[in-house]
C-alpha cells in the first residue's frame, strides 16, 4: 500500500485513541510562516466590538498574525478593515486605536488617506508624472458583523462560509445574552513565552481547572462541566456556584459560565453581565500574545463599578495561573523529552477537536 504524503502523526485519530499533536508543531521555527499562510490567512479573525465603532471615524488597530490592520466606522457607517500599512513606503497609518478621526493619516511621511481607504493627499508629490492619489487605495479585508463583534478575512474565498462558521451559537446564546449590547470597554494584554497553539490547548479543556486554577474551581461546578465541538468551534459550560462563603451572592450572581472557542485563536468567556474576549496572536514560534476585551452590560452605578472592577482583579490572578503554566508546558515541549500523550477522551475532545483541524490544515499544506 502507497504510503501517504504526509507524516504519520498527521493521521486523522478517533478520540478515544488520540493522542496530543506532536512537539514539532509547536517549536520547529518554520511553523511561523506555515500558520500564517495555511491558517490564520484563510480564517475569520475577531477585530472588534461595535461599541468601539460607534461614530464615523472611530478606529481600532489589531494585529492579524503579522498583518496589521485597522478597522473603522465611515463617514457612510459603514465598517471597513483595511490594512494598516501606507501604500508609499510601509509606515503605519494608525498605531493605537481612536475616535472620530476625520482621515487616516500615516505618520511616516504625512500620506493621508479617506475614511474609506483612498488616499486623498501626499505631501509634496504634486511633481511627481502621472502621480494620482484618488488611484491608490488601502486593501480591504472582507468583513462580517456578528452579536456585535467584527470580523475580518484575509483571504475570504479560502475562509469557511461565515454562517457556517457560527452555525448553532445564536440558538444557544439567546436573546438574553446578545453580545451587541455590551458596552465599558477595556482591554488587558500579556506577552506569554509559548506558541499561540499551547495557549489555545489550555483553553479548550477544563481538566486543569482544579490543579492550577483554585480560585475558578470554586466558582465553577466542576461536575457538572461539558464541553461540546460543533465544525469550527467549541463550547465549555459549567453552572456557576454564586454562593460566598458568608453565604452570600458571588461575584457574578445567578447563571451559568459559557466559554466559547472559535478557529483558530478567539475566545468568548460569557458569564452574566459580562463578555470577554480572548485573541492569541502569534509572535514567533515560542511567543504569543494574549488581548483581553472586557464587556459589561450598562451599569454605571457605583455597585456595577465595583463589580467590573472585582471581574478584572479576578481574571487577572486566572490569567497569570494559565500564561504560568503554559510558559512551562513551552519549556517541556522544546526540552526533547517529550513524546505525544494520550488525550482524555471525557475532558480533552475540544483538544482533540482543534488537534484533528490542525492536521488536516498540515496535510493539505
Amino acid at each position: 500500500m502507497k504510503r501517504p504524503d504526509f507524516p504519520d502523526d498527521l493521521a486523522p485519530q478517533p478520540l478515544d485513541h488520540a493522542r496530543a499533536l506532536a512537539a514539532r508543531y509547536y517549536v520547529d521555527p518554520a511553523m511561523v510562516a506555515l500558520d500564517r499562510r495555511a491558517i490564520f490567512d484563510r480564517a475569520w479573525q475577531l477585530v472588534a466590538h461595535v461599541c468601539q465603532l460607534q461614530q464615523p471615524g472611530d478606529h481600532v488597530v489589531a494585529d492579524l498574525a503579522g498583518l496589521s490592520v485597522i478597522a473603522v466606522r465611515g463617514a457612510d457607517g459603514e465598517i471597513r478593515v483595511m490594512h494598516n500599512v501606507c501604500r508609499h513606503r510601509a509606515g503605519p497609518i494608525a498605531t493605537c486605536d481612536g475616535l472620530a478621526a476625520k482621515s487616516l493619516r500615516c505618520r511616516y511621511h504625512g500620506w493621508t488617506y479617506t475614511l474609506e481607504g483612498v488616499l486623498r493627499s501626499a505631501p509634496e508629490m504634486g511633481g511627481a508624472p502621472g502621480f494620482d492619489p484618488s488611484q491608490i487605495r488601502l486593501p480591504q479585508l472582507a468583513v462580517r458583523v456578528w452579536q456585535g463583534l467584527v470580523f475580518a478575512a484575509v483571504d475570504a474565498a479560502a475562509a469557511p462560509d461565515f454562517d457556517a462558521f457560527v452555525a448553532g451559537m445564536d440558538a444557544r446564546l439567546g436573546t438574553q445574552r446578545g453580545l451587541e449590547r455590551f458596552g465599558h470597554h477595556h482591554r488587558v494584554g500579556y506577552d506569554v513565552a509559548c506558541n499561540w497553539k499551547v495557549y489555545v490547548d489550555n483553553y479548550l479543556e477544563g481538566y486543569h481547572v482544579p490543579h492550577i486554577h483554585p480560585g475558578l474551581n470554586r466558582l465553577l461546578d466542576y461536575r457538572s462541566y461539558v464541553t461540546e465541538t460543533a465544525q469550527w468551534y467549541s463550547y465549555q459550560w459549567s453552572p456557576l456556584v454564586n454562593a460566598d462563603k458568608s453565604g452570600g451572592e458571588g461575584l457574578y450572581g445567578d447563571g451559568d459560565a459559557l466559554y466559547y472557542w472559535l478557529w483558530p485563536n478567539t475566545m468568548l468567556n460569557i458569564l452574566p453581565g459580562r463578555l470577554q474576549t480572548n485573541r492569541v496572536i502569534p509572535r514567533g514560534v515560542d511567543r504569543c500574545r494574549v488581548e483581553f476585551d472586557f464587556y459589561y452590560a450598562p451599569d454605571d452605578s457605583d455597585a456595577g463599578r465595583a463589580r467590573r472592577e472585582a471581574d478584572l482583579a479576578f481574571s487577572d490572578e486566572v490569567q497569570l495561573e494559565d500564561l504560568t503554566i503554559c510558559e512551562d508546558v513551552q519549556r517541556g515541549l522544546a526540552s526533547g523529552s517529550y513524546e505525544p500523550g494520550r488525550l482524555n477522551p471525557l475532558r480533552e475532545n475540544a483538544v482533540h477537536h482543534f488537534h484533528e483541524l490542525l492536521r488536516r490544515v498540515y496535510r493539505e499544506a
